[in-house]
């Protein structure tokens, strides 16, 4: 049986020695899927804001011995300087890390009401043609200076940015990235933003395992989920679960995301203390999960380091033309 298929529980070995049961695992429960290269899992280290919090998490995982496959940005695109961006995408090439940006304005940010009523109205979502546009604008801005990988939080977004990538006005090896604030959470709904163009999916953190099976009947795209989630996201810690999420929802990012610490977004120096300490954070708590990984006997389903792509995806027709 590949390794990633078989049970791991917490504490079972010595529960079985008192005689105390432990819940069987259905084989059938299992994740068919891994990523093009073989790995069940990848890591990402998220809301990481610029080139000094790079330094801080690249500085961090050496010393705590975390391997990186990404690295997230939330703020925006617009958010950093040409230098900086430069700067982020030649540290992370040097090291093989794939970087992620977040494409343009959002509804949260502007002048839109409706986001701050009970309901949260249209979330993030790129309001008008306008905020449409502007993610468009930091999409080709930030692969015309090397990024790889754009995270967006629109379901129009993705679908236009998909469209530009089939068109070549975005580099074909271009991954789109699903934002946590948006994550799908049926199975429906994560099989149409695959074929809208996503390559990588964040559902929220409080998707049970027996969610994450349903998903993975109908869909193979790569999934990214908080391990710990920021507060805004719930401040769900999984750690425990880790190598069951893995069986059920492989191919897998884990995000080490970080509870009881407030906002960074959007960035600026003003929260440099914060930002810094709270990256430098998210990297030893990586370490926590790595850790509890290698007790369970999960760790050896971790895909090579420098990969990136997801494989083959199902993808809505683009229309000639369009």
């Amino acid at each position: 049986m590949p390794a990633h298929l078989s049970p791991r529980r917490p504490g079972a070995h010595a529960l079985a020695r008192i005689g105390h049961p432990t819940p069987r695992s259905d084989p059938a429960d299992a994740s068919p899927h891994t990523f093009p290269d073989g790995g069940t899992w990848r890591t990402e280290v998220p809301s990481v804001e610029g080139p000094e919090a790079l330094a801080a998490v690249l500085k961090e995982s050496a010393r705590h011995d975390v391997p990186v496959h990404r690295i997230s940005q939330g703020s925006g695109v617009w958010m950093l300087t040409d230098d900086e961006i430069t700067e982020m995408v030649d540290a992370c090439a040097e090291r093989d890390i794939e970087l992620c940006l977040f494409t343009g304005p959002r509804g949260t940010w502007d002048i839109g009401g409706s986001t701050r009523t009970d309901s949260g109205g249209a979330g993030l979502r790129a309001r008008g043609h306008d905020a449409l546009a502007g993610c468009v604008e930091d999409a080709l801005r930030a692969a015309e200076l090397g990024v790889r990988c754009l995270l967006v939080a629109d379901e129009g977004v993705l679908w236009t940015l998909h469209r530009l990538r089939v068109a070549g006005q975005l580099p074909a090896d271009t991954t789109l990235k699903l934002s946590a604030l948006t994550g799908p959470v049926n199975p429906a709904s994560y099989a149409v933003y695959e074929r809208l163009g996503a390559d990588s999916l964040n559902v929220p953190s409080d998707l049970t395992a027996d969610h994450l099976t349903e998903i993975r009947r109908i869909s193979r795209a790569p999934m990214d989920m908080y391990i710990e989630a920021p507060d805004d996201l719930g401040g769900y810690v999984r750690m425990y679960e880790t190598a069951e999420l893995i069986r059920r929802g492989a191919p897998l990012y884990l995000k080490f995301g970080l509870s009881r610490s407030s906002g960074v977004y959007p960035y600026g120096a003003h929260l440099r203390e914060h930002t810094l300490a709270t990256a430098r954070e998210r990297v030893r708590r990586g370490r926590l999960v790595l850790d509890l990984l290698a007790r369970h006997g999960a760790a050896d389903g971790m895909s090579p380091l420098g990969s990136r792509l997801p494989g083959e995806l199902s993808r809505f027709p683009v229309p000639e033309g369009s």
